[in-house]
């Protein structure tokens, strides 16, 4: 299973060199089907028949900032739980049933969500709704499979957090960056709470969350939509709807301060990560965000990369990435620095380079490049059916309406540069990040393994 804890979407010369982005209507708006059962659950179904293949998505609506201090990591674990038996069928099965019939599975968990992924031949439709179903319906809770899957979380976060600079450190500038707002949990949760989750905790937290009225299923490929929702009512609608969860009220009071921290550990290289409040994924301004941070990190011709690794050799790697979320959360910077390099001297490189596009704003060469890249991610994970139900997923979850998938490239394409400087000028402020600095210890061997 693939976790994350916690992704992001040439022109070159003159202007009139650069390809236009595509900006062609996105097709088979009116192929897509979606309904609610009588319970709850939302279906929304695209139907391609160029391939007898069909992709899945079980979009649940909890994450790490569904918990709360003392039972953190639990929409990981029911990550793990999922695949671990239920009431009819024994730990295994739900695999040995989906790779009897070609299919295969995988599942992450976010800040935000759990989705479930299946990719089956289309004659599995029927299988696969029953092997959902009862998932959701019959979860089996054995002691026994508790204590195992907690073992397995516990290894998991010490092989990815705790053993693994790259994860401590941002584990520790997020739980910096939110003083109230429950995106502050590791999404695999902290040691203390992995280790004392009750049985009652468990259940409750699944019979919440787990309801059909928090669930979204989404199908991409070689089917009907009539017989999916036919299916679906056969298999999900007996399933009891339950009380709404909890909303998430807590709102993150304005950071009125730079917050800043250094932690010295065993390692080769040092690493400096930059977090930014930045808004929702739903936002307005999403766009613009999205081709500000193209602009600043994605591929060699990028600002910061031309500028630390390639000119001035100040750093090894640059990255970036937005935590788009239900909720106003991060823009990140990461980079790794080469051996020896002096953090705040890089720092001050980066925040020079920030200033500028605050100050001057971007080129319209490096807006007309990040249209393009973005374009061409977007088209490229349209082209298959496992992006067309992941795309449509997060515009119905994320953005409360997967019509909107429809409406991408012309809303990227209206982007000014005007409203990229607006963006960057609102976010880039160093009042409202946090930065986390990790360098090696003094006296560490040279030979020591970099996580």
């Amino acid at each position: 299973m693939n976790k994350s804890f916690g992704s992001h979407f040439l022109a070159v010369g003159s202007l009139t060199a650069a390809v236009e982005a595509d900006v062609s209507p996105v097709p088979g708006r009116e192929l897509v089907r979606a309904t609610t059962l009588a319970n709850g659950l939302q279906i929304v179904v695209w139907p391609v028949h160029n391939i007898p293949s069909v992709a899945m998505n079980n979009w649940v609506r909890a994450g790490s900032r569904n918990e709360v201090p003392g039972i953190t990591g639990l929409a990981h674990f029911f990550e793990h739980m999922m695949f671990n038996g239920t009431t009819r069928r024994e730990p295994g099965e739900f695999d040995r049933l989906m790779e009897a019939q070609g299919g295969a599975n995988n599942a992450f968990t976010s800040d935000d969500v759990t989705v479930y992924q299946d990719w089956f031949p289309r004659n599995a439709l029927e299988l696969v709704l029953d092997l959902e179903s009862d998932r959701v319906a019959n979860l089996a809770f054995a002691p026994g499979v508790i204590e195992s899957e907690r073992g397995v979380v516990w290894s998991e976060r010490r092989l990815r957090v705790d053993d693994n600079n790259q994860g401590m450190l941002s584990e520790q500038v997020q739980a910096t960056a939110f003083v109230s707002h429950p995106y502050r949990f590791p999404t695999i949760g902290w040691p203390a709470d992995i280790q004392s989750w009750r049985m009652e905790d468990l259940q409750k937290f699944f019979k919440t969350y787990y309801a059909p009225n928090n669930l979204t299923l989404v199908f991409a490929g070689d089917v009907v939509p009539e017989r999916v929702f036919e299916l679906a009512r056969r298999y999900f609608e007996h399933i009891p709807r339950q009380a709404p969860p909890q909303e998430v009220r807590a709102v993150e009071p304005e950071q009125l301060g730079e917050r800043h921290f250094v932690i010295k550990r065993k390692a080769q290289t040092p690493l400096v990560q930059i977090a930014y409040k930045a808004p929702a994924a739903a936002d307005v301004r999403g766009p613009a965000v999205n081709l500000l941070l193209s602009i600043l990190v994605d591929g060699d011709s990028s600002r910061l990369h031309r500028l630390l690794v390639e000119e001035r050799q100040l750093a090894i790697e640059v990255g970036g990435h937005w935590q788009e979320g239900f909720d106003p959360g991060l823009l990140w910077l990461f980079l790794t620095l080469p051996e020896g390099t002096d953090p705040a001297e890089v720092q001050a490189v980066v925040d020079a380079e920030l200033a500028n596009v605050v100050e001057q704003g971007v080129t319209d060469v490096e807006l007309a490049r990040a249209k393009n890249m973005t374009a061409a991610g977007f088209w490229k994970k349209l082209a298959t059916l496992d992006g067309k139900a992941q795309l449509l997923g997060e515009y119905e979850v994320f953005h409360g309406d997967w019509r909107k998938l429809f409406d991408a490239p012309a809303q990227f394409d209206r982007v000014t540069r005007a409203e990229i400087q607006a963006v960057a000028r609102e976010i880039l402020d160093k009042r409202r990040r946090t930065v986390g600095v990790l360098v090696p210890e003094e006296g560490t061997d040279a030979e020591a393994d970099e996580a």
